[in-house]
């Protein structure tokens, strides 16, 4: 049975070793050693300011905006390295997680590492945890978050579709002026590095635009139903195409200057500026029905795909 420890009663063992509680419980350092705590994990907006632990500071506000996904396998790990570092020593170590009140941000982190360390789906691991603390409640951010932690089999993959998809909303809420936006959300502009990977061209100039892993898939949306509320003059639905007429990819270096501090425009080839298609930072509509957010939408009859062929396996 689980129980409480300490500390005005917040500070609850998980498993072996491992602790959730709030930041009320670094008020009383004594009964943190008492309890065997040596390492703390503090997911919280300010840095706590306490000696004679170890402290790995994550710094996260319980809101929609906090990009939790980013941190999960680095959190998981120092938790990982504690328990391990313990059970193959003499001496013994504890992991506190806490944030400020001990139910949401510090839930998010122990719910990552039961699914992680235990093989459990979100729903498994959250539920778990609840009833060991049954005060806990994680916004419903952190659950999408955690839902997308599972869908890359709990490792984080900066490569996955899923991945791009959701930091790329995550720039639109934090910046949005769209001012300042980090480097590394553009991709490697591939007129100017190689790769053995198919890529996309301007049909006009040739010029080479985007790579096949660029490009974001998205779910087949609704069809003509979607477009109800756009009528043509002759009363007929708008956009009744039976297949996807446009890629929606991530933005990519050349488009760099176009994009900072603009809502919307077109997009042009940076070569012989023919026009591509369009980009909108809150979204756009899909030819299928289905809305994009934020959205880079480069037309089909507007580029080529190039794939490359290994000519000596030919042979």
């Amino acid at each position: 049975m689980h129980r409480k420890d300490l500390l005005n009663n917040t500070m609850i063992s998980v498993e072996a070793g491992l602790y959730i509680g709030s930041v009320s419980d670094l008020k009383d350092p004594e009964a943190l050693t008492l309890t065997g705590i040596t390492h703390i994990l503090s997911v919280d907006s300010e840095q706590p300011e306490l000696s004679g632990f170890h402290i790995r500071f994550v710094h996260a506000l319980d809101d929609s905006s906090t990009d939790l996904l980013s941190k999960l396998d680095s959190c998981v790990q120092f938790i990982s390295d504690v328990l391990n570092a313990s059970s193959s020593s003499s001496s013994s170590s504890s992991v506190l997680v806490h944030c400020h009140a001990g139910q949401s941000r510090s839930a998010a982190i122990i719910t990552a590492y039961l699914m992680k360390t235990q093989k459990l789906s979100v729903k498994e691991a959250y539920t778990k945890l609840q009833h060991i603390k049954p005060d806990v409640k994680m916004n419903e951010e952190f659950l999408e978050q955690l839902t997308l932690y599972e869908a890359m089999n709990c490792e984080l993959d900066t490569s996955s579709v899923l991945y791009k998809q959701f930091r790329l909303k995550k720039v639109t809420e934090k910046y949005p002026e769209l001012k300042n936006v980090p480097r590394d959300v553009f991709a490697v502009d591939p007129a100017q590095s190689h790769s053995a990977e198919a890529v996309y061209r301007c049909r006009k100039c040739r010029r080479t635009l985007f790579r096949h892993s660029s490009i974001l898939s998205h779910c087949v949306g609704s069809g003509a139903s979607a477009f109800s509320h756009k009528k043509s003059r002759g009363g007929r639905p708008v956009g009744d195409q039976s297949q996807c007429t446009s890629y929606f990819i991530e933005p990519v270096q050349w488009m760099e200057e176009v994009l900072l501090g603009v809502m919307d425009g077109q997009l042009l080839c940076p070569k012989c500026s023919s026009k591509l298609g369009s980009f909108n930072w809150y979204g756009e509509q899909c030819s299928c029905g289905r809305w994009v957010t934020p959205a880079f939408q480069m037309h089909k009859n507007r580029v080529d795909e190039i794939k490359h062929i290994n000519i000596a396996a030919l042979k």
